[in-house]
């Protein structure tokens, strides 16, 4: 005679020897990168509902739980790399704890995130311990196409270096970011700081019709050659002249913008020749706000490793969310999902390939069931 077996569902935990259910992993990670909620505000919270476990256990848990995360987060790294245009940044991040003389007891390194956002709405927080040409060619390393950045002189220093090496780089420049230092100029020189302001306007209007006419790649190349160059030049024609009056002391901050334009002329220019080339970086700083935005609340990260794992996690769900992916639901799947999917298609896992293969069909967590 056969009789029937029943035996408790096997546990939906990803860890091994942790008994913690994956909707708690993802919570608490989502809770973290997604809402900016500190870890030592969601252990109190646990121990408020009865829960004991210490925080250095959910440290080591969400630690684990990011390494599983790893091999996605470098497939959709390298998918930006692989773009024609990728917007670049930097911003700063202090992790670990400064060690050797002189130092003051208990303070933070200067560590920094390299943002990156590329063609298909995908970003990667890669990180280094500095800001130098060095670190910034590291993070490109494989990158051949249009970089457009901030102007910050380590981006020009760094694509200089690699066209060196016969890697094909074109910086182009922000636009927002050059009109940013004439409205620093307005207190001080209010006539020339406007008149370059409403030149640059006139450009963010012309891209204001871009986006309502929903133009073709073609088109929008055909427009902008039409409408923005003429623009352009006459911006930059008042630049050279502003530039030759006696009156403005290199100190004046209308000739600090002057020289911030007149000194990427050819960057700023690069938008007019391909039309996938956005106009400014607004994009990405965008897409890197929940990096300040996490500094008002866990002001800093414990260890260099740390900092290095939120830049992956933030990669993750930033994504998401520019993919209109829910992050809750993405991180209980792939974290079971990863184990058993093949390393070579690791891609898939990547929040903008997961929400066409998987979305419809993710897997849960039993506690979920349940629920």
């Amino acid at each position: 005679q056969l009789h029937t077996l029943n035996t408790a569902a096997a546990r939906t935990n990803v860890l091994e020897s942790c008994y913690a259910d994956v909707s708690l992993l993802a919570g608490l990670m989502v809770d973290k990168a997604v809402y900016h909620l500190p870890l030592y505000r969601q252990h109190q919270r646990m121990l408020d509902a009865g829960v004991k476990v210490s925080r250095s256990t959910l440290i080591n848990w969400i630690q684990k739980g990011i390494e599983l995360l790893r091999p996605i987060y470098r497939a959709q790294w390298q998918h930006i790399l692989d773009s024609g245009v990728l917007a670049m940044d930097e911003v700063p991040i202090k992790a670990g704890v400064k060690k050797g003389a002189g130092r003051i007891p208990g303070q933070m390194k200067q560590t920094y995130f390299w943002p990156m956002y590329g063609e298909q709405d995908e970003v990667a927080f890669t990180w280094s311990s500095g800001r130098s040409m060095a670190h910034a060619i590291e993070q490109l390393n494989g990158f051949v196409g249009i970089l457009l950045t901030d102007g910050y002189r380590a981006y020009t220093q760094a694509v200089a270096r690699l066209n060196v090496q016969e890697v094909t780089v074109v910086h182009a420049n922000c636009w927002a970011h050059c009109r940013r230092t004439f409205e620093k100029a307005l207190i001080y020189e209010p006539e020339g700081a406007q008149q370059a302001l409403d030149q640059i306007a006139k450009l963010y209007r012309i891209e204001q019709s871009l986006r309502d006419n929903e133009l073709d790649s073609a088109a929008r190349l055909s427009y902008r050659q039409q409408h923005s160059e003429p623009v352009v030049t006459e911006f930059f024609n008042w630049v050279y002249a502003q530039r030759q009056r006696t009156d403005l002391l290199p100190g004046n901050p209308l000739a600090k913008a002057l020289a911030y334009a007149y000194e990427r002329h050819t960057e700023l220019r690069v938008f007019l020749s391909n039309p996938d080339v956005p106009i400014d970086t607004n994009h990405l700083e965008r897409a890197l706000q929940v990096i300040p935005m996490g500094r008002k609340n866990y002001l800093f990260c414990w260890s260099e490793l740390g900092a290095e794992q939120l830049g992956i996690l933030q990669s993750l769900m930033v994504t998401c969310r520019l993919q209109g992916v829910n992050p809750y639901r993405y991180l209980v799947d792939v974290l079971q999902r990863v184990s058993m999917h093949p390393a070579k298609d690791v891609i898939d896992l990547t929040p903008r390939v997961w929400k066409t293969k998987f979305a419809d069909k993710f897997l849960t967590s039993d506690l979920d069931k349940m629920g």
